[in-house]
């Protein structure tokens, strides 16, 4: 699999620094919002046309990774 790193940008510039796919306006957290909702990757390809599947898959890999790179400390009780 391709390193998400090529695909996926973050620009102060664009949407505020949120990360998008390179080269396009649109937010990893659309996509996988799209995903979450019962989007199909097919339905999202067909709404946004010049995605591409590795597209789709650098958001779900990025996210990914920002997950597994999230701290969680346990308070007590």
């Amino acid at each position: 699999m391709e390193d998400w790193t090529e695909r996926i940008v973050v620009d102060s510039k664009i949407l505020v620094g949120k990360p998008v796919v390179k080269g396009t306006r649109i937010s990893v957290e659309l996509i996988i919002d799209l995903l979450a909702r019962g989007y199909s990757r097919e339905q999202i390809l067909d709404q946004y046309d010049h995605l591409t599947v590795a597209d789709v898959q650098a958001c779900l890999a990025y996210a990914s990774e920002t997950l597994r790179s999230e701290r969680v400390y346990a308070l007590p009780r």
